[in-house]
Parts: C-alpha cells; sequence; structure tokens
C-alpha cells in the first residue's frame, strides 16, 4: 500500500519525518504517553528515529498505516489503523503532544482517517475498534464524541512496556451513524 496524505480544514496527515524526531522524542517523555500507549520506556532517541524508518515499511505491507499530525507544518500528534489483516478490521490509534491537546484536532484527523479506512480508496474496513488502557478518559472521549460504540472492558489484555491493564473496548462500523455515543464509563 502506498502512503496516502490526508488534509483536513487545519491539519495535514503524512508520514513521520527524519526532522520529526524531536517532537516525537519530546512528546513520548509525556507520563501520560507513557501510560496510556505501548512505546519504549525509557523512551529513546533511538526509539523515534526507529519509529520514523519503520512507518514507511509498514505502508508498504499494509498492516500498520500511521500518519504524523500536523498543523502549521508542526508536528502534534501521530495517528494510525493497525492490526488490519484482511478481514475487513481495524483498530485505531493515537496520541497528540501535551501542547497540542484540546480544540478538537484529534476528532478532525481521527474523522479524516476513519472517512479513508472505511472508503473503497482506502483498506474499504467494516469495522474499526478503539482500545485503551481503563481509566484513560480523556481517549475515551475522543472515541464516544466520533461515535465508537462501547463494548465492554477486556482484562488485562492490554500490554506496554511498564504494565498490563484492563482495557476498555469500543468500535465504529462502515455503516453506524457517527454520532456522540454515551458510554456508561464516561457517566458522571
Amino acid at each position: 500500500m502506498q502512503p496516502v496524505v490526508l488534509r483536513t480544514p487545519r491539519l495535514v496527515l503524512d508520514l513521520p519525518r527524519e526532522e520529526d524526531v524531536d517532537a516525537i522524542l519530546a512528546a513520548c517523555q509525556d507520563p501520560g504517553i507513557q501510560r496510556y500507549t505501548p512505546v519504549p520506556y525509557p523512551y529513546e532517541r533511538t526509539h523515534a528515529e526507529a519509529f520514523v524508518t519503520q512507518v514507511p515499511k509498514d505502508w508498504e505491507r499494509g498492516r500498520h498505516v500511521t500518519w504524523g499530525i500536523r498543523e502549521h507544518d508542526r508536528l502534534i500528534g501521530t495517528i494510525g489503523l493497525y492490526r488490519m489483516e484482511g478481514d475487513g478490521n481495524g483498530e485505531i490509534g493515537f496520541w497528540m503532544a501535551p501542547e497540542a491537546r484540546g480544540g478538537g484536532r484529534l476528532r478532525e484527523a481521527a474523522n479524516a482517517v476513519i472517512d479513508w479506512g472505511f472508503s473503497s480508496e482506502g483498506p474499504g474496513l467494516a469495522r474499526i475498534e478503539w482500545r485503551a488502557v481503563v481509566g484513560n478518559v480523556p481517549s475515551a472521549r475522543v472515541a464516544s464524541a466520533l461515535g465508537f460504540r462501547y463494548e465492554g472492558m477486556l482484562r488485562r489484555a492490554l500490554v506496554n512496556p511498564k504494565h498490563r491493564d484492563d482495557g476498555w473496548i469500543a468500535a465504529l462500523l462502515a455503516e453506524d451513524e457517527r454520532m456522540p455515543q454515551p458510554w456508561p464509563v464516561l457517566e458522571n
């Protein structure tokens, strides 16, 4: 699969580049990113360099596709569709640099990725899953706002270098209306 550039009113989603290594390294020092995403720990410059090198290879294989999220040509996060096995399923994943959180940028980027993921120009997925460590309320709020339906909790299913955690799971089907959804774990 060839890399695709996606554009929204404020953002450009394209491949992470060598000049993004410092921004990736800085963002991945954030305790929230380290706690709630499967980045290496401790996160070092070599990890960011390897990530930038690996992304185009992953696109070629078509199983994992990742974009850098850019605002004014500055990398502010990453987003991707992962575990696409040719069965019509995929999983969305993302992180935003701490200074870029809020303001709807992540929802804007995610909507573009979801549109592409369900489209015939993209992989034509039937189902996109979202998973997060129980307690990652900001990520859950984004997924809920995107229309993902909460499906439950997976016991000790999510693993990162420091933890094995229970995980929330939700999904969006290609035919679902993409309106904000109530989730029992977000009530209160």
